[in-house]
């Protein structure tokens, strides 16, 4: 076992303490799971925002905030809907919820291992 060297002006308490802080954050990072929307290149900002409020209302799944600037060119180029709590089921009627507007590309599941990759 490697023992980490004392750090001058911190308590050994305090090194655990901080320890366990950055290791509840990266186990809260490992439980995120997305849906990620793509829309047609014609889709319009105005279909975006109803696909958004239609979908949002499926169990267990939260969109990302609005951004802030909704008059940038890139804004809302793709809605991400938080599912971490949302059963399989769930995320199947959120799918068949963005199956029903022609201006959605498609959908890409992806979890925090997926990213970086």
């Amino acid at each position: 076992m490697r023992v980490l060297p004392d750090v001058v002006g911190v308590k050994p308490g305090d090194r655990a303490r901080r320890l366990v802080a950055v290791g509840s954050m990266f186990d809260a990072a490992l439980g995120q799971r997305q849906a990620v929307v793509t829309f047609t290149d014609n889709a319009t900002l105005a279909q975006r925002l109803a696909v958004r409020s239609a979908c949002a209302n499926t169990p267990n799944v939260t969109p990302q905030p609005l951004p802030s600037n909704m008059n940038a060119p890139y804004a809302l180029e793709q809605v991400v809907y938080q599912i971490n709590q949302a059963s399989n089921a769930d995320v199947a009627l959120l799918e068949k919820c963005l199956a029903k507007f022609p201006a959605v590309a498609g959908v890409t599941l992806q979890d925090s291992a997926d990213e970086g990759n």
